[in-house]
């Protein structure tokens, strides 16, 4: 998703931590605050913020918490349908959990009231039929009167067996690193949103309605090395697995399941590598691991730091932008 949570891999900051401390490395202003939050966020349970979940033990099992908020404008059209914005804001929770291989419990609903009824009444048409599409129940939540832009949080809650939810940090060298399903569709279908290319309900769908692959992480969970979803994009969400295992992440192009609309052009490809708003899969496992469920192998991990990318074994030089930061 655009939006993250409080989960990015940073640099250190320097200075004493008060009030206006100076930030003397190259880091985004998201990340410098997530760096900060990091200090505060002692529980084991929030795995140093390098992780999109909240694990949190609880016997035989572990709850598994996200929070995620949309913005308009920023991860939804003011135009976009009411009840597209409602299964959107449910299903990129939910794929947080699917990333942790947690079945879902229920959601917490934060929610500014619309200047108009009937848009509202819309939303919770959405919001009933992506809860009941994957069986997972309102608990509660909150409304608040708002002007300007709207602005959408939801809190999902997931359970595990204990110790089963694989982190982002736990790649190790020689690992495979592996993606779930295609890349690029919802790129895509926000040129269609916008104008920018031809109608395609598809591509559209792609991008108003993502499938949270809760399934898939079920299957995969338990077996896994480290997982997350692809958000904000491909190479920015592989450099930060790679980033929290403490590895250097390499990826082939030529070997990613780019969805047929991107074509063969390479820039096309690299554009929808850094999309984002895919959701699908992304993990690591040994290199003989054969996932159980359909996806492909893109790249892999290694002793060092950063991301390498090639095209059928050209070396390729990654972009300035890989992905969505809040700046």
């Amino acid at each position: 998703m655009r939006a993250r949570d409080f989960a990015i891999g940073g640099s250190p900051i320097e200075g004493d931590g008060r009030c206006g401390t100076t930030l003397r490395c190259a880091m985004s202003r998201e990340s410098a605050f997530i760096a900060r939050l990091r200090a505060i966020a002692g529980h084991p349970a929030a795995r140093g913020l390098q992780d999109d979940c909240a694990v949190l033990p609880m016997g035989e099992r572990d709850l598994v918490l996200t929070h995620d908020m949309i913005v308009e404008g920023v991860h939804f059209l003011a135009d976009d349908p009411p009840e597209d914005v409602a299964w959107k804001l449910v299903a990129v929770n939910l794929s947080d959990l699917a990333a942790k291989g947690a079945k879902p419990i229920g959601v917490l609903l934060g929610y500014p009231l619309a200047p108009d009824e009937a848009w509202d009444a819309c939303f919770v048409a959405g919001l009933d039929a992506i809860l009941g599409r994957y069986e997972v129940t309102l608990l509660g939540g909150d409304t608040v009167r708002a002007n300007g832009p709207r602005s959408f949080g939801l809190t999902a809650i997931g359970e595990v067996p204990s110790g089963a939810a694989p982190s982002r940090s736990g790649a190790k060298a020689g690992d495979g690193l592996w993606v779930t399903g295609s890349v690029g569709a919802a790129g895509l279908g926000l040129e269609v949103a916008t104008g920018r290319r031809a109608p395609d309900a598809a591509l559209l769908d792609a991008y108003r309605r993502p499938i949270p692959r809760l399934a898939e992480g079920r299957q995969l969970g338990p077996l896994v090395h480290a997982m997350a979803d692809v958000s904000d994009g491909l190479l920015i969400d592989a450099r930060r697995m790679a980033e929290a295992s403490g590895l250097a992440a390499s990826i082939a192009l030529e070997a990613v399941p780019f969805h047929a609309a991107v074509g063969a052009d390479r820039a096309a490809r690299l554009a929808a590598a850094t999309a984002g708003d895919d959701y699908e899969l992304l993990f690591a496992g040994p290199a003989d691991f054969v996932p159980p469920v359909p996806a492909t192998r893109i790249g892999g991990f290694s002793e060092g730091a950063g991301l390498t990318l090639s095209d059928q074994g050209e070396p390729v030089a990654v972009p300035d932008h890989i992905g969505y930061e809040h700046t």
